[in-house]
């Protein structure tokens, strides 16, 4: 072969390539699938996918290779073969479809032939390419292997007689995931792929599995059997229970969401999901959900029609109007809604809005801004400080993101008060109370990086502590000329907050703690949803409150006068902008359940009642027409959050998000709450203070504040930072504790 270039123009980083007789430009070092998938040329494949390391182990890729005019002895897996200058590769000649249907026939052999039951019939790799590939008679008349299944928790389904070793799941979970617990057992033709310690599947990711999985041995333990593929419709819609905004397709037969799958968007959520957005669609069956507006009528509910309880609400919100009302709203509620809700509060002469339900100290007027580095470029930083924040059951695929950073070569820094768990390695770990949080970071040293980020979360931004960190981290992110990322908290607030829902008066916080006479309540689940859970039930119960509301729960009885049902993200058109200001459409998808109504109709009918101003349209598009961001401003209320802040007695306490325990319909979701990470109520020590307070594990201990108490069982962890209580939100049982900065311990 000549040492010529075949064609000179190119860069000299690009070779020229000749796949089926058309001649294309390709990178030096890139495989021969790769420039075959950019030109459109089909090639076969089961083991490889382009997110995932190259294992060639199917050979259903074999191609025909020729180098200067010398042909190949043997087929080459075209996943694995680098292209050379001046390679000819075939793909379709009599040589590579031979070997392509020996592969395929070997694949087969011990492949059950149960494809009419199975629930991959349809959307079936092997099935799609053994129409082409596969003989229509088999050669093999032994008797086929049987592999047993593993329970691998309640999301994946198994039936590993099918697989074929591929190799995609192992190599999600070890390189995408970080969690390693997929592998390879035992060899040749007995090669069987599990968990070895047959313990359920851990990772926050592990729907993924059934996604690459080519073959039905990983399927969907939600969804399987409920339907096929093509009975369903699928509508683009996006995850709402972290500020991702995850990309995503819901499957709907006769208006029934049976099923949630990633849709790509590589700027966002790449080709993946969160199990926590892939498995929420169960939480918009709950038997509570809201379906007729209701009315008090004594110590219970009477159903009333759309115009009587909208009459009430109307009338409810007219007597109260001004200063004696307040506007609590859920952050996840849509752009729509919430600049809705803002014209509502304008209309009526309040200024007591706010969508900052789960944050304590707002003394300093923070509100949710974009990240200063977007999503997709975090992994391609060089240095990364993370600040206050479970991440990787926060946002689980910014963890993701992080982690392919490390691999990279990135330093990773963490700040927390307790020692998460994270799949990559931590260059700097630095676990302290939350009340030395900001003077830490103050003193941080990262050495130079070129890009570097600074992530703030949910452990920082809803505690007591909140504006000094802000702060903090603010002045950390100037000094070292990295960029701030503070993560929203809620699917929609920074979406909430352009669209003005934020307080000219009271904020959430202070009108809680100074009660209104009456209050709108949009998309809360009063008993769950907030930062200062006592004194939000304390002002509501004294109140009249009107509440707009996916679920008649038990808490919104207790506290509601008119409950009017409203629809969920999947059952609506709406907008959230997620943590990189990035405005992503939601399509509706499921039937709303009963009477319920989208939101924008409810609030719209609402204003007409009022004749209020800005309540003129006649459809959602009239809505968005007339939509623009507010400017954002909001002034602190100066007040600290506890008094107790500062107190030195008892135990600090560290609060983190419990990762299905976030929002109401995540709570709804019963194989969500069957999941092994979703540990139930409990309190975590470190062992000196579990030692000095005479508690071992799994004792009961009551945990007291001035708020409120609560008795819980304790675990005992060294990842706790010494000095501190670390508990987990989203629970009926700590909920009483989550305003404290500090708490007093005792035994049961």
């Amino acid at each position: 072969m000549s040492a010529q270039p075949v064609n000179p123009n190119l860069p000299p980083d690009h070779v020229t390539v000749f796949i089926d007789g058309v001649e294309l430009a390709a990178p030096k070092g890139a495989m021969i699938i790769q420039v075959a998938d950019k030109a459109g040329i089909p090639i076969p494949r089961f083991c490889y996918h382009e997110k995932l390391p190259i294992a060639a182990n199917c050979r259903m890729c074999l191609v025909d290779t020729e180098i200067g005019g010398r042909p190949a002895p043997k087929p080459s897996p075209a996943c694995a073969t680098p292209v050379m200058d001046g390679m000819r590769v075939f793909t379709r000649n009599e040589k590579a479809l031979k070997a392509q249907r020996n592969v395929m026939e070997f694949l087969l052999i011990n492949h059950p032939l149960d494809c009419p039951i199975c629930d991959q019939g349809g959307e079936c790799e092997l099935q799609d390419l053994s129409l082409g590939y596969g003989r229509s008679v088999s050669r093999f008349v032994e008797r086929k292997r049987v592999v047993p299944d593993e329970d691998l928790g309640p999301l994946v389904a198994t039936e590993m007689t099918r697989c074929i070793q591929c190799t995609r799941c192992v190599r999600f979970t070890a390189e995408i995931a970080g969690t390693y617990e997929l592998g390879g057992m035992q060899r040749g033709e007995n090669l069987q792929i599990g968990t070895y310690d047959g313990q359920p599947l851990m990772t926050e990711l592990s729907g993924n599995v059934i996604d690459v999985c080519p073959v039905g041995a990983l399927t969907n333990k939600v969804y399987r059997f409920k339907a096929r593929p093509w009975e369903l419709i699928a509508r683009p819609s996006l995850g709402y229970h972290d500020a991702l905004g995850s990309n995503l397709f819901h499957h709907v037969r006769r208006g029934e969401l049976l099923r949630s799958v990633p849709r790509d968007n590589e700027a966002v959520n790449e080709c993946w999901l969160s199990d926590r957005d892939r498995y929420a669609h169960e939480g918009l069956y709950a038997e509570d959900r809201a379906t007729v507006p209701l009315i008090r009528d004594g110590d219970g509910f009477r159903e009333a029609s759309w115009d009587e309880a909208l009459a009430r609400v109307a009338d409810i919100l007219k007597a109260h109007a001004g200063d004696a009302l307040g506007v609590l709203v859920h952050p996840a509620t849509s752009n729509e809604e919430g600049a809705l809700l803002a014209r509502l509060a304008e209309g009526l002469g309040s200024g007591n809005l706010d969508h900052r339900i789960g944050q304590l100290d707002l003394s300093d007027g923070a509100h949710a801004d974009a990240f200063g580095m977007p999503v997709a470029e975090i992994e391609h930083a060089d240095a990364i400080v993370i600040v206050g924040s479970n991440i990787r059951h926060e946002v689980p695929l910014l963890h993701q993101r992080i982690r392919k950073a490390v691999k990279r070569g990135a330093k990773v820094h963490v700040v927390n008060p307790v020692d998460f768990d994270f799949t990559f390695a931590i260059t700097g770990k630095h676990i302290v109370p939350p009340s030395r949080i900001a003077a830490t970071l103050a003193q941080l040293e990262i050495g130079e990086a070129a890009r570097s980020a600074v992530i703030v979360g949910a452990v920082a931004e809803n505690g007591p502590y909140a504006a000094a960190i802000r702060k903090a981290a603010a002045e950390f992110a100037a000094a070292k000329n990295a960029k701030l990322c503070r993560i929203p908290q809620g699917a929609n607030a920074l979406g909430l907050s352009r669209q003005g829902v934020l307080p000219r008066g009271l904020d959430a916080q202070a009108m809680l703690r100074a009660p209104r006479q009456a209050y709108l309540l949009y998309g809360i689940e009063p008993g769950l949803d907030f930062a200062d859970q006592p004194a939000a039930l304390k002002a509501l119960g004294a109140a009249r409150v009107v509440a707009l509301s996916h679920f008649a729960c038990a808490s919104t009885r207790a506290v509601a006068e008119v409950i009017l049902p409203i629809g969920l993200l999947p059952e609506i058109d709406a907008t959230l902008t997620n943590l990189d200001g990035l405005e992503q459409q939601a399509v509706a998808a499921a039937r709303l359940p009963g009477q319920a109504r989208p939101g924008w109709k409810v609030l719209r009918a609402l204003g007409g009642l009022l004749a209020l101003k800005g309540f003129e349209f006649t459809d959602l598009d009239g809505l968005r027409a007339e939509m623009t961001a507010r400017p954002v401003h909001v002034a602190g209320n100066g007040a600290a959050p506890a008094a107790e802040a500062t107190a030195a007695h008892g135990l600090e306490l560290a609060v983190s998000p419990a990762i299905y325990r976030v929002d109401a319909v995540i709570r709804r979701a019963t194989a969500l709450q069957l999941h092994p990470l979703n540990a139930g109520p409990h309190a975590t020590l470190n062992p000196a203070d579990a030692s000095a307070l005479g508690l071992m594990e799994g004792a009961m201990a009551r945990f007291a504040t001035a708020a409120g108490s609560a008795t819980l069982p304790v675990k005992v962890d060294a990842r706790v930072a010494q000095g501190c209580v670390w508990i987990e939100s989203g629970h009926g049982a700590t909920a009483p504790l989550l305003a404290s900065a500090r708490l007093e311990v005792a035994a049961v």
